[in-house]
């Protein structure tokens, strides 16, 4: 499984409206054979930061990347960020969650 973590930092004016702005772009993603998620969350520090996580089974990851909905998103998100995402890829995880034993429930 590759793991992969994108920081979006949005356009201030964009903020509210990212969720939206990006909805047909996962909903595609999280509808392609081989994606395991596709979550965005809001960073709390800056409420014009995003940070997508995403999984893709090994051999999934070259045709999201080569999709027709990755690259109508290629050509339609630039326009609402403030610089080019930060990324960090993993190759090879574990196709598993643990639980956090330091703050066992």
């Amino acid at each position: 499984m590759i793991l992969i973590v994108v920081k979006w930092k949005v356009k201030p004016e964009h903020a509210e409206a990212w969720p939206e702005l990006t909805r047909a772009f996962t909903e595609a993603t999280r509808a392609e054979p081989g994606n395991r998620f596709f979550e965005w969350s809001r960073s709390v520090e800056n409420p014009h930061e995003y940070v997508l996580l995403e999984a893709f089974d090994d051999d999934a990851a070259g045709p999201h990347v080569q999709s027709e909905h990755f690259k109508q998103a290629q050509a339609d998100l630039p326009q609402y960020v403030l610089e080019t995402p930060d990324i960090r890829n993993w190759q090879d995880q574990p196709d598993e969650w643990h639980k956090l034993g330091e703050f066992e429930v």
